[in-house]
């Protein structure tokens, strides 16, 4: 007896320890995304200017020495002058350049008063790179002057409609989050109806054995990778699209509405199906036992006490057709526009992550964690308006 006794209180701790490693694992995730995600907002990328040389062994900044060795220079935030000393072209070169620390355009942030023949350019917002001829050809010598962003806007990262982050450093999000709500709106709208037709089949009219095998495929097509579906539409969903509407490209916010409803199917159908199958059939058996026929008590009494199950399906599916990144960066076209037709090719979040977190430095890649908060913060809020939807119907 004591020794079940230690048994149970070993896999109870056991199970206790787990579930708060989980939970912590979770929160800590959580909470890594929403402070990446918040610094764009909060700070700005640099406290100062910032200073990267290519082919200049050493050179000195306002009579400071530095070598090319020591990587980026980061200069006070506070000064006003710049001077850099280097060797080149047979001899000494000197850029001197003035700072307007209260200007806010990044063009005119900087006066160059003296490079010696360098050629100024300006490659992207918040850069300066002035080059110089060095001493044998086709090798350049370079200084690059990365002045700091300062903290972006979060009303302009919701509401704008432009997204050009390697340039010109502006990131709005609003076509986005278009492309996202009604991608999985229209995936709601033509799955869910056939994914409850499909579960009431299966579990009122079908004989056991049949509904046994065709549960089986169903619960077989949840398990399909989100590239194969992909796949899939990419070959025979655009070329559809493209030649039933006789449009350039059949790649768009139709071809990513319809993949989408196929992939919620599986789920919702196997979640509805199972809360109707755990319906008590004395429910049934009143409801025929009033006269009522097979499908009214499908209809009227299965579906009715099975709602919350059906709810919980449409939460999943809603969960997966926001959240899916491979199937839609293949047939949705991922052009950041906003939406005028059905036709158009659109650009959800998981998609703007997958596609550019491989190559997003600095705040690029911050914001990107700023995609990956609101993508968490949507799902929650479509996820909250089902149940209170659900809560309504109830009182």
């Amino acid at each position: 007896m004591n020794n079940r006794k230690k048994i149970d209180r070993f896999f109870m701790l056991l199970f206790t320890a787990t579930s708060l490693i989980s939970v912590t694992a979770l929160g800590a995730i959580l909470v890594f995304v929403f402070v990446q995600g918040a610094e764009p907002f909060a700070v700005s990328t640099a406290p100062g200017i910032q200073l990267v040389v290519e082919g200049i062994g050493e050179f000195t900044v306002n009579g400071e020495p530095y070598q090319q060795e020591q990587g980026t220079v980061t200069l006070p935030g506070n000064i006003q002058k710049l001077s850099i000393h280097f060797a080149g072209g047979g001899g000494e070169r000197i850029l001197e350049l003035g700072i307007d620390n209260t200007e806010k355009n990044p063009e005119k942030k900087l006066l160059f008063v003296q490079h010696d023949e360098g050629e100024i350019s300006y490659p992207q917002a918040y850069v300066y790179t002035v080059s110089y001829s060095g001493i044998m050809a086709g090798i350049r010598q370079r200084i690059h002057i990365l002045l700091p962003e300062p903290p972006y806007s979060f009303f302009r990262f919701i509401s704008g409609s432009e997204w050009r982050p390697t340039y010109n450093k502006v990131y709005g999000i609003l076509p986005m989050i278009a492309g996202t709500i009604l991608a999985s709106f229209g995936a709601l709208i033509l799955g869910v109806p056939i994914a409850i037709l499909c579960a009431l089949f299966l579990a009122e009219f079908l004989s056991e054995k049949t509904a046994a095998v065709a549960r089986s495929c169903i619960e077989l097509l949840a398990g399909i990778p989100s590239v194969v579906y992909g796949f899939f539409g990419l070959m025979i969903l655009v070329p559809l699209v493209k030649n039933t509407f006789h449009v350039p490209s059949g790649n768009g916010l139709l071809s990513a509405t319809i993949i989408l409803a196929v992939m919620i199917l599986p789920t919702v159908i196997t979640i509805a199906e199972t809360s109707m199958r755990a319906v008590p059939h004395s429910q049934r058996e009143a409801s025929l036992a009033l006269g009522a026929s097979k499908m009214q008590t499908a209809w009227r009494i299965v579906l009715v006490h099975a709602r919350s199950g059906v709810i919980a399906g449409i939460i999943l599916g809603v969960s997966r057709a926001v959240g899916e990144t491979m199937a839609v960066i293949l047939v949705a076209g991922n052009s950041v526009q906003m939406i005028r037709s059905p036709l158009d090719s659109i650009r959800t979040l998981t998609a703007t992550i997958a596609l550019e977190m491989g190559y997003a430095q600095g705040r690029h890649g911050s914001v990107l964690f700023s995609i990956g908060a609101v993508l968490f913060i949507l799902i929650l809020i479509l996820n909250s308006a089902i149940l209170f939807i659900r809560r309504r119907e109830l009182s």
